[in-house]
């Protein structure tokens, strides 16, 4: 299936690009099990770190806080998550308003699963198209093989091992879509 929300923009954007700033966090377990949010875009189901936009005069410390404690219910200290990757697409599927997405992720380690409950109610989670939470392994994630289920950033089964070996002294790694 060539489905638009799988793809960038193959044309030249003929304006400024305008990008949707947003904060995400890799919420990891120790044995390796990392918490996705559930959204549906287009009749396909993305599984997706959770966290939000960068709002007005806040930094994306500051969002990555805000966002963890809304949506899972997690308060912590976004200046000192190693930031891991980096990410700018342009794609026709940005959200309204916007030419593409700008992402940049964290790491949180947490000892175990736990059912994430944050500050925004269920009603509230979905106004955000924030359909649930799972759990995910990477060999998980690696093993679905459904045309209208993707993951964000799509190269996230192969990638969590770096995320979680990169150095909080490193720069972060810039990566596609």
């Amino acid at each position: 299936m060539n489905h638009p929300v799988n793809h960038p923009v193959n044309h030249p954007v003929n304006h400024p690009v305008n990008l949707r700033h947003a904060a995400r966090a890799l919420v990891v377990t120790n044995d390796e099990r990392v918490l996705l949010a559930e959204h549906h875009v287009d009749g396909i189901t993305v599984w997706a770190p959770p966290g939000g936009g960068v709002e007005p005069g806040e930094s994306v410390r500051e969002a990555i806080s805000r966002e963890l404690h809304e949506e899972v219910g997690l308060s912590v200290d976004g200046s000192r998550l190693p930031y891991v990757w980096h990410q700018e697409v342009v794609a026709d599927w940005a959200p309204t308003g916007f030419d593409g997405v700008r992402n940049d992720y964290f790491v949180l380690r947490v000892p175990q699963e736990f059912s994430p409950r944050g500050r925004f109610d269920d009603a509230e989670l979905l106004r955000e198209n924030l359909h649930g939470f799972r759990w995910w392994s990477a060999a998980e994630i690696l093993a679905v093989a459904d045309e209208c289920v993707v993951f964000s950033p799509r190269g996230l089964g192969r990638m969590l091992g770096s995320a979680l070996r990169h150095h909080p002294t490193e720069p972060p790694l810039p990566i596609g879509l």
